[in-house]
C-alpha cells in the first residue's frame, strides 16, 4: 500500500488564522491528502477573535489533530513520513523557534524535524515592520531550509474580497508541496497593455508609476 501525501498544518498565535483554516479546507476536498493540525494555545484566542470558528469546527477540517504539548507525536519524528509543514500563520515566537531548534512545543518541534529530513517548510509569516532581529529570524529559517512566505496581497489578479486574497496566498503555498487546488489564478501577462507604454524618459517613468 502506497504511503498517503501528508501534510502537517501548524496555526500559530499571530493575526491571520484564516489562511491556516483556509488550507485546512482545501486540503480536505484534495484527493489522497492526509492533514495533521497543531494549534497552539495563542493560536485559539486568535481563531475565537478574528473568526466566527469555533475550535471544533476547526479541528473536524483535519484528518489527525495534535496537541501543541504532545512532543511525543507521530510528526515529532523523521521516521514518520509526511511532505513537509505549512506554519500559517507564523508569529514571531514561532520563527525564532524553528530558526534556533527550539523545539519546547509541538509545531517547532515538526518544522524543525521537517528541515532536518530535508522536507519542505513554509511559513506564512505574519508581523510588519520588521527590525533587524526579525530579519535575521527570517535568514536562519532559511538558511536551515524553509521557504518564509509573507502573505503579500497580489493585486495583479484583481481580488474583490478579502476571501479573493487569502485564496490566492494559501494556493501559492500549498504549491510549495504540489497540492494547489485545480483552477487557481495565475499570472498570464499583461498582454498589449504593457507594450503601450513609453519605453523612456520622463514619460516613461511617469507611466510606470500609475500602472503600479
Amino acid at each position: 500500500m502506497s504511503t498517503p501525501k501528508r501534510l502537517i498544518v501548524g496555526i500559530s498565535g499571530a493575526s491571520g488564522a484564516v489562511y491556516g483554516i483556509r488550507a485546512l479546507e482545501i486540503l480536505r476536498d484534495a484527493a489522497g491528502v492526509e492533514t495533521h493540525l497543531i494549534v497552539s494555545k495563542s493560536a485559539r484566542a486568535t481563531i475565537k477573535h478574528e473568526t466566527d470558528y469555533s475550535m471544533d469546527q476547526v479541528k473536524a477540517l483535519a484528518d489527525v489533530v495534535h496537541s501543541d504539548n504532545d512532543i511525543g507525536a507521530a510528526v515529532s519524528s523523521g521516521s514518520f513520513r509526511t511532505n513537509g509543514m505549512l506554519i500559517a500563520p507564523c508569529s514571531v515566537k514561532t520563527l525564532s523557534g524553528v530558526a534556533n531548534s527550539y523545539d519546547d512545543n509541538l509545531i517547532v518541534r515538526a518544522a524543525d524535524v521537517c528541515l532536518k529530513e530535508r522536507r519542505p517548510v513554509v511559513l506564512l509569516l505574519r508581523e510588519t515592520p520588521l527590525h533587524a532581529g526579525h530579519i535575521r529570524l527570517m535568514a536562519g529559517c532559511a538558511e536551515s531550509g524553509a521557504t518564509v512566505m509573507p502573505p503579500v496581497p497580489a493585486f495583479y489578479t484583481l481580488p474583490n474580497t478579502l476571501a479573493d486574497v487569502v485564496e490566492h496566498t494559501v494556493t501559492r503555498a500549498l504549491e510549495r508541496f504540489d497540492m494547489a487546488p485545480d483552477g487557481a489564478v495565475r499570472w498570464s501577462g499583461m498582454g498589449e497593455s504593457m507594450a503601450e507604454l513609453p519605453l523612456s524618459g520622463n514619460e516613461a517613468a511617469g507611466s510606470l508609476r500609475c500602472a503600479t
